[in-house]
């Protein structure tokens, strides 16, 4: 190992190339010029009585920002240990290929994470995401995750952003319920959060035991010694393993992008529908045949929930009875007549409107709220089975469904390339001291080319099935785990020292993140009053 690391001692200290820099630097300029000049052309036409509502879109948007930066000096950092630690690739050219991967990424991203993501926090919290105490949450959270991420870096331990976030997330949620006087437990969507944490607890054994397996069964199939022997100097190794490493490393940089790129988007999202629901509420895109759709489309589904409804069914506010619901998970007869008319009330403004643009500005939150409220009752009855809905009627609350995504969950391209960058600035700046945690300091042996690709090839196809699924999963966990994996199957030995750094900060990672959110979130609450 002590050879191997002398042997990169002189590349992991090298400048960056002036061209390489310029390239890099032309490219980010580029890319916050759209970014900028998007926004500010969505904001063309919000005119608030004060300069307020701006102060907190830049502020909220820079912190969000922020936490994909440090999400950069730990995920991204995995992807370009193995081919650095292989001679592959010089250091700063695999830093550049894997951000350029991470930005195609995160720009095909479904935004399914995304929402999966938001569907955690507490929805009365989502709903008044413009007021003081939805800001406090925003604010809570991502402060929260930026903190526990940049000390874990500091310590060169590579943490989990997604778990970070997913405690956060559970942190407000909880200490919300206990200030509004609420049970503990109802503020946070806890089948979603066991669903998101299993993927969370599962991806590191998946990548321990995938990686592992993997190298045993390349040894098997190709019995070429090279490809299990350490690196020689600085030589790189022979072109087909070096084609294969770069192979691996871009797709674990894309499958990164695709996932974790995700996950502040969601919460961009929030804050912009938060400050400029004029802009962001709805989304703009849809056209006006297809709102003339969503009109026809809601008129049958409300037709369709009309035979559901008891005629002992009373309600007040429709809305409060359907959120009610979704924060109980408790189906009466009051609901199925709350969302009925919901969906009857969407209807009528689509048709009225005509187009989503023309939701005037004083009832586009409203709007929104209720599409959202909809939305998640649906998803609730999905997975709850309650009530029973017949083959036919369950396809007409999915299409319906289906339109209401389609109108609100939605992400913008400049969101996306905002977040690419500051991803790969962060990886940029912050990706050593990750990359020497990985290549050096879980095995007692120097990381040969069949366990590099081994750990990338899990990797990459771990987090692939989990974007498919919509569930946010750790680069880092799944790649150092993975790492991990194919030292204990090579017999090369473990670094337990590190291993129990590694496993005390994955340990560790959920319950301080929520102690930090929970906490920030009640001192923003009270100074906010």
């Amino acid at each position: 190992m002590a050879t191997g690391a002398t042997a990169l001692d002189s590349k992991m200290t090298s400048k960056p190339g002036r061209i390489g820099v310029l390239i890099f630097g032309i490219a980010m300029i580029i890319g916050f010029i759209y970014a900028g000049s998007h926004l500010i052309g969505d904001l063309q036409d919000f005119h608030p009585a004060s300069a307020l509502p701006f102060i907190l879109l830049g502020v909220a948007l820079l912190t969000a920002l922020g936490f994909e930066f440090v999400n950069g000096f730990h995920d991204t950092a995995n992807a370009v240990a193995t081919v650095i630690y292989t001679h592959s690739l010089e250091p700063h050219v695999a830093v550049v290929w894997s951000g350029a991967w991470n930005f195609i990424g995160v720009l095909v991203s479904s935004g399914a994470v995304a929402f999966a993501i938001v569907s955690l926090l507490p929805v009365e919290l989502i709903l008044q995401v413009g007021s003081n105490a939805g800001f406090a949450m925003v604010f809570a959270l991502l402060i929260a995750a930026i903190i526990w991420n940049l000390g874990t870096w500091y310590f060169g331990l590579p943490a989990s952003s997604s778990h970070t976030l997913v405690g956060s997330i559970i942190g407000v949620g909880i200490a919300n319920q206990l200030m509004s006087g609420k049970t503990g437990t109802s503020g946070v969507d806890w089948a979603q959060a066991t669903n998101i944490g299993k993927s969370l607890l599962l991806s590191p054994v998946v990548g321990f035991v995938g990686a592992a397996l993997l190298l045993l069964l390349a040894k098997k199939l190709i019995p070429n010694k090279q490809l299990y022997e350490a690196p020689k100097g600085k030589e790189p190794p022979p072109f087909w393993i070096r084609s294969l490493l770069v192979l691996t490393c871009t797709g674990v940089s894309f499958a990164h992008g695709s996932n974790d790129g995700q996950k502040g988007m969601g919460l961009i999202m929030l804050i912009l529908i938060g400050t400029v629901p004029t802009a962001y509420a709805v989304n703009h895109a849809v056209s006006p045949a297809q709102t003339a759709d969503f009109a026809a489309v809601s008129t049958q589904t409300a037709d369709m929930l009309s035979h559901y409804v008891s005629p002992a069914a009373v309600v007040g506010d429709s809305r409060d009875e359907v959120t009610d619901y979704i924060r109980s998970k408790q189906f009466t007869p009051n609901t199925m007549l709350a969302l009925r008319e919901l969906v009857n009330g969407i209807g009528t403004e689509m048709t009225l409107y005509k187009d989503l643009k023309a939701v005037p500005q004083d009832k586009v939150r409203n709007f929104r709220n209720d599409m959202y409220v909809v939305s998640e009752a649906l998803r609730l009855m999905q997975k709850t089975h309650t009530p029973e809905f017949s083959t036919a009627d369950a396809a007409i609350l999915k299409n319906y469904k289906g339109h209401i995504d389609n109108a609100t969950k939605f992400i913008p391209s400049w969101v996306k390339v905002a977040v690419a960058l500051a991803l790969g600035m962060g990886t940029m700046i912050g990706w050593k001291r990750i990359v020497v945690t990985v290549g050096e300091k879980i095995g007692k042996d120097h990381l040969t080319y069949g366990q590099g690709a081994a750990a990338e090839i899990t990797a990459m196809f771990t987090i692939g099935a989990a974007d498919w699924f919509g569930l946010p999963v750790s680069t880092t966990h799944v790649l150092s785990s993975g790492v991990a994996g194919t030292m204990a199957a090579n017999k090369s030995g473990l670094q337990w020292a590190t291993v129990r750094s590694l496993a005390m900060a994955w340990v560790l990672t959920l319950p301080v993140s929520m102690c930090l959110s929970g906490t920030l979130f009640w001192a923003f609450r009270t100074l906010g009053k």
